[in-house]
C-alpha cells in the first residue's frame, strides 16, 4: 500500500498540449455552445434528442471553462481564474436543468452566463467596448 502512494507521489504531472488557438476555441466551441443556451427560445426543446442536444452543448460550455484554465491558456491567476470559473458554473447548471428537462432552469442561466461572458471579454479583449462611467 505503501509503495503504491510513493509511486503515485512520483508519477509527474501530465503535459498538456493545446491544440487550437483561443480564438477557434471561442468561435468553434464557446459561441455555438453559450448561444444554444442564450437563445434557448427560439426553438425550445420538447423531444429527447433536442434535451439531449442542448445538455451536450451546456457540458461542452462547462468543459471549455476547464480548457480556459489549462497551462498555456491562462492568462493570469486572477480574474481570469474567476471568470473561467462562472463559465463553468453556469454551463454546469444549464448542463443540470437540461438533463431535467427543465426549461425555465436553463433560462435562469442567462444572466450567470452572460456576466462571465462580459466580464472576461471586457478584461481581456483588447477590441471589446468598455463599459461607460
Amino acid at each position: 500500500m505503501l509503495l503504491t502512494v510513493v509511486a503515485m507521489a512520483q508519477t509527474p504531472a501530465p503535459e498538456y498540449h493545446p491544440v487550437g488557438t483561443m480564438s477557434q476555441l471561442m468561435v468553434n466551441i464557446i459561441y455555438p455552445a453559450s448561444d444554444a443556451i442564450f437563445y434557448v427560445d427560439r426553438n425550445p426543446p420538447s423531444k429527447d434528442y433536442e434535451w439531449n442536444a442542448l445538455s451536450n452543448q451546456a457540458l461542452m460550455l462547462a468543459e471549455s471553462g476547464n480548457l480556459l484554465l489549462m497551462p498555456g491558456r491562462a492568462r493570469d491567476n486572477g480574474n481570469w481564474i474567476k471568470d473561467s470559473k462562472l463559465m463553468i458554473d453556469a454551463g454546469a447548471a444549464a448542463y443540470k436543468a437540461a438533463q431535467a428537462k427543465d426549461l425555465d432552469g436553463v433560462r435562469a442561466v442567462n444572466d450567470a452566463l452572460y456576466a462571465s461572458c462580459v466580464t472576461c471579454h471586457s478584461q481581456y479583449r483588447k477590441d471589446y467596448p468598455k463599459p461607460k462611467r
